[in-house]
């Protein structure tokens, strides 16, 4: 081989490697982390992706989700947390309140983009809302505030009754604070409010039995991921127990739950998708201030309101976002 050739034959070789990584650069990895199960967050998910979409990223062409479910075991989280960060993820988004202190015990350097219901500055995630200051930061939306709101819906359903139950997870880290909201709002209305924890299917099943005991005439439930995942298990209770119920999300409702009242989960989710793709296109946690989604929306089924033999006061309906039929 001529010299001229061989040398030019090296060249071409020493610059094929960095063609390549130039056409083809690594994918990021996002690590997706929740308390509940896959089954009732498909559309919470898909608004996370749309969040992703909007600046950029589609999920399997230029950006790759490594997923995280407790499912309904929170205390499993601080590992699939650890798990993430082994795994070098790019970004990791931790929705619901106990996926955001796991991956915030879990890491000081990966970027964290939260959803809460609560105060995060409260729950030490970051300094302030406007200047986070450190690794994480991400979406607040309504739901310590809408929780004695649904005391007052349910109050508002049967005026007649006197007792009123509340249903709260006992390991959720906002139980003590639901708890004491509902029951000052109760109190205001001079309401009995008579607080059952669950935190299993099969405690589901006995703290609705226990209604009947305590004569309650309708039901509040606190938000929670866990009953996020089992709205249809809430909503089969509620109308097998014949108790009227007001819970926080749409899935509720949908599933054939009677109200739901809360802050928008998807709204969230989609806000928290875009904070995690300007984090992968090189913004700062600590730059970012948290976001807040304040979208709250009222849903009747007036299908179960006539299977319990209810009739939906006007000033309800009047106040309704949608109406099931």
């Amino acid at each position: 081989m001529r010299r001229r050739e061989f040398i030019a034959l090296l060249g071409s070789a020493s610059g094929w490697p960095l063609t390549v990584r130039a056409q083809s650069p690594a994918m990021p990895v996002v690590g997706f982390l929740n308390g509940a199960s896959p089954d009732q967050y498909a559309h919470m998910v898909a608004a996370f992706r749309q969040g992703l979409k909007e600046m950029g990223y589609v999920e399997g062409q230029n950006v790759a989700i490594e997923y995280r479910w407790a499912e309904g075991q929170y205390d499993r989280l601080p590992e699939l947390a650890a798990d993430l960060v082994r795994r070098r993820v790019s970004v990791i988004a931790a929705t619901s309140t106990p996926a955001n202190l796991a991956a915030k015990g879990s890491t000081s350097t990966i970027p964290v983009i939260f959803t809460t219901g609560s105060d995060p500055v409260q729950l030490g995630l970051v300094a302030s809302l406007n200047r986070p200051g450190g690794n994480l930061t991400g979406i607040t939306q309504l739901t310590e505030e809408v929780g004695p709101k649904r005391v007052e819906l349910a109050h508002e359903l049967v005026p007649a009754a006197t007792v009123i139950g509340l249903l709260i997870n006992p390991k959720n880290p906002l139980a003590e604070t639901m708890t004491a909201t509902s029951r000052a709002a109760a109190e205001t209305l001079g309401l009995q409010l008579n607080v059952l924890h669950a935190s299993t299917e099969a405690e589901l099943e006995m703290a609705f039995s226990a209604l009947l005991q305590t004569r309650a005439g309708a039901l509040a439930i606190g938000g929670d991921t866990f009953f996020n995942s089992h709205v249809e298990l809430l909503a089969a209770l509620s109308i097998r127990h014949a108790i009227p119920s007001v819970y926080q999300n749409h899935e509720f409702t949908a599933a054939g739950g009677l109200i739901s009242y809360g802050g928008s989960l998807t709204d969230s989710y989609r806000l928290a998708g875009v904070y995690t793709g300007r984090v992968l296109k090189g913004s700062s946690p600590a730059d970012l201030p948290v976001q807040r989604s304040t979208k709250v929306e009222l849903i009747i089924n007036l299908k179960t309101a006539r299977t319990l033999g209810l009739t939906v006061p006007l000033s309800l309906l009047g106040r309704a976002d949608e109406l099931i039929e």
